[in-house]
C-alpha cells in the first residue's frame, strides 16, 4: 500500500513539473501536453489518475497562460492521446512511446487546425478552405513550424518523461510497479 502511494506522488509531482514547464519561454508548440497524456495513460496504476492528474496540471498552467477560444479542442486531443496511450502504451517500449507520440502530434494538429478553420471567417468553410488552413498550419511562419515544433516537443518530452521515469525505476524499486 505505501509504495502505492510513493509511486502516486512520485508520479503526480512529475506530472505537474512537467506542466510547469509551459510557463517557462519555449518555441512555439514545443509543449509537453501530448507527453503528458501518453505518460499518464502508461503509468499510472488507476488508469483514471492518468487522466485526471495530467489535465489538471494543464488546466492550472493555462489558467496562469491564458485560456484562448480553442481550449475545447486542445482539451479533446488530450483525452484523445490519453486512449491511444492506454491502447498503444500497455507495454510501453521505445519504439511504441515513440509512433504513440508521433500519431499524437498528427492528432493534435488534425483536431486543433479543424477547430481552427471551423471557428474562423477568414477561411471558407469549404473543403477547399479546410486544405487552406491545414496547409497554413503546416507552413514555417516566422522560420517557425507549428506541426514541427509540436512533433518534436512531443518526441522530446515522451523521452524525457519515460526515460526519466524508467531511470528512477531503476534507482528507487519502490516505484517499479506490482506486476500479478
Amino acid at each position: 500500500m505505501k509504495s502505492l502511494q510513493i509511486r502516486l506522488i512520485t508520479l503526480s509531482l512529475i506530472v505537474l513539473a512537467t506542466a510547469l514547464f509551459r510557463l517557462l519561454p519555449h518555441w512555439p508548440n514545443f509543449t509537453p501536453i501530448a507527453a503528458l497524456a501518453l505518460f499518464g495513460a502508461a503509468t499510472f496504476e488507476r488508469k483514471w489518475l492518468g487522466l485526471v492528474a495530467p489535465a489538471v496540471a494543464m488546466f492550472l498552467s493555462d489558467a496562469l497562460i491564458g485560456f484562448h477560444g480553442n481550449m475545447v479542442a486542445v482539451y479533446v486531443s488530450f483525452g484523445l492521446t490519453w486512449l491511444l496511450g492506454l491502447w498503444a502504451l500497455r507495454q510501453p517500449t521505445a519504439v511504441r512511446i515513440a509512433a504513440a507520440s508521433v500519431t499524437s502530434s498528427v492528432l493534435f494538429f488534425l483536431i486543433t487546425n479543424f477547430a481552427v478553420w471551423y471557428g474562423s471567417s477568414f477561411y471558407p468553410q469549404t473543403p477547399a478552405g479546410l486544405m487552406t488552413c491545414y496547409a497554413a498550419g503546416l507552413a514555417f511562419y516566422n522560420g517557425t513550424s507549428f506541426f514541427l515544433n509540436g512533433l518534436l516537443g512531443d518526441l522530446f518530452f515522451s523521452a524525457v518523461l519515460f526515460g526519466g521515469y524508467y531511470l528512477l525505476q531503476q534507482r528507487f524499486t519502490v516505484l517499479r510497479p506490482v506486476r500479478a
